[in-house]
């Protein structure tokens, strides 16, 4: 068998900080989910760069991470963006977004993205679907904590896609499209220092106020997410499928 190929579409633009500590989101992301004998590559999408057709095929999953910018709107490269999804759904290709990858990944299948009444920011709890039967063949907790940080949310599924996991704040935590897509709208990448470091950038572009950012990282505590389990996951249906 030859080596397994795996491509990032990074849809945010990486820090200083970011680059030095984990070596970019790309980084972050490699170090989740990346195991022994497989190449991952790293496609900056926010600056118009995507794999073309001749380069789609090399792959065995993408990932598509979080963003700055709107799931709902319509900048070129999101444009774009979108029409490579369709693409790959068309060519039953894995893919796994994050957050914006999450709300974008609805989006091209046919959901709809709006603003949220609020930020989510911080930790959170996320109910699994008892019906949905990978969760427990892979030793699942009914419960979940993640990393959330987002101002935009999945508001209505594509037709014929499933929501497997919800939240007191988010009634879409997670879905499925088929055995060959999937969406998350927290962080399971994140760490208490990466929201840290976020929290100040979003403060930083004015996303967020002073106040607010200081309250968000007063109330996190140890703030850890449930990593290994989530890791896990992403692992098992990425290179693998949930069929």
């Amino acid at each position: 068998m030859g080596e397994r190929r795996f491509a990032v579409l990074l849809c945010a633009e990486d820090s200083e900080y970011m680059r030095r500590q984990y070596g970019g989101y790309h980084g972050v992301f490699r170090g989740m989910l990346a195991e022994d004998g497989e190449a991952w590559d790293v496609y900056r999408a926010a600056a118009g760069d995507l794999p073309g057709d001749g380069q789609i095929g090399l792959y065995d999953g993408f990932v598509i991470t979080g963003s700055c910018s709107d799931a709902h709107g319509d900048d070129a490269w999101i444009c774009r963006l979108i029409g490579l999804l369709r693409k790959l759904d068309s060519m039953k290709k894995r893919v796994l977004g994050i957050c914006f990858g999450h709300q974008i990944l609805g989006r091209a299948l046919g959901g709809r993205v709006e603003r949220a009444k609020s930020w989510d920011i911080g930790l959170r709890t996320v109910q699994l679907s008892p019906s949905f039967k990978r969760f427990s063949s892979l030793e699942l907790p009914a419960q979940l904590s993640v990393i959330e940080c987002h101002q935009d949310e999945l508001k209505e599924l594509p037709a014929k896609a499933e929501v497997i996991a919800w939240s007191d704040k988010t009634g879409i935590e997670m879905f499925t499209y088929g055995d060959h897509m999937m969406g998350i709208q927290g962080h399971p990448e994140y760490t208490r220092d990466i929201l840290v470091h976020l929290v100040d950038r979003l403060f930083l572009r004015g996303l967020i106020t002073g106040s607010y950012a200081d309250e968000l990282k007063a109330s996190m505590g140890a703030c850890e997410p449930d990593r290994e389990a989530w890791k896990r996951l992403c692992i098992s249906f990425l290179k693998g499928g949930f069929s």
